[in-house]
């Protein structure tokens, strides 16, 4: 079974502004392979900034790519020790993930 949520932990020298715009990149790549009209529908991610964390649904082809293609961005971007990610099967309590392409 696939994991439906990628959590994302942002080591505090990361700042979350860029984090964000790099994912945006990310979604913006996404489009290249799905459509723009494809990726609107598929994906949903949250950045919860007091925690440093962020959430992406990977349940559908597109999120899985945009995992992907994120923690490949993260990776030259910031460097592989300055973010954490790991596979979880449902987001907890506190943590939903939202719709969020606009």
């Amino acid at each position: 079974m696939r994991p439906d949520i990628y959590r994302y932990v942002l080591n505090e020298t990361v700042p979350i502004e860029d984090a964000e715009a790099t994912l945006h990149l990310a979604i913006l790549a996404a489009e290249s392979l799905f459509g723009e009209s494809c990726v609107r529908m598929d994906v949903a991610y949250t950045i919860h900034e007091d925690s440093r964390v962020c959430l992406i649904d990977a349940s559908t082809e597109v999120g899985r790519s945009i995992c992907r293609i994120f923690t490949g961005y993260l990776i030259r971007e910031f460097g592989q020790d300055r973010f954490k990610v790991r596979a979880v099967d449902a987001p907890q309590s506190h943590e939903r993930v939202k719709a969020g392409a606009a």
